[in-house]
């Protein structure tokens, strides 16, 4: 079974807070439920996996999607083997460019995630972010709920 290395349900706070950037992508404003994670995430814009404000969506951070675990090549295999992929509306897959770990007395850890391009910063309690190293390749998948 896939071990996830972070796993939480996001709440939509605000949409492009920065302005509208780019005609198929928005940037996502949200809030976790469970861990009280704050997140800034690029999302392209499709017909099946669209966000508005007050959305709630499950997000998922796994280091592979091979439902038993194993460590995949990074590529994109067609074929008709399952994966964690089947179970999530949106995936992309990117790599861990920056983590400050937030040491200090009421600092929150930070990460920082690039998918081709479409960024991810993650904020919150250093407790969340023991999981995360430098340089590592992850998959970031999502659903609404």
């Amino acid at each position: 079974m896939v071990e996830f290395l972070f796993e939480d349900i996001f709440r939509v706070e605000r949409l492009n807070p920065d302005g509208k950037k780019f005609d198929k992508v928005i940037r996502v404003e949200a809030k976790s439920e469970k861990f009280d994670m704050f997140m800034h995430l690029d999302v392209m814009v499709t017909k099946d996996f669209m966000l508005k404000e007050g959305d709630k969506f499950a997000m998922v951070l796994a280091p592979t999607l091979n439902l038993d675990g194993t460590p995949d090549t990074g590529y994109y295999t067609p074929g008709n083997r399952q994966s964690l992929a089947d179970r999530f509306d949106y995936v992309m897959y990117g790599k861990l460019y920056r983590i400050a770990d937030g040491s200090g007395r009421g600092t929150k850890a930070e990460m920082n995630v690039s998918f081709g391009g479409l960024l991810m910063m993650l904020k919150g309690d250093p407790s969340h972010c023991n999981k995360f190293e430098l340089d590592q390749r992850l998959y970031i998948l999502m659903r609404k709920v």
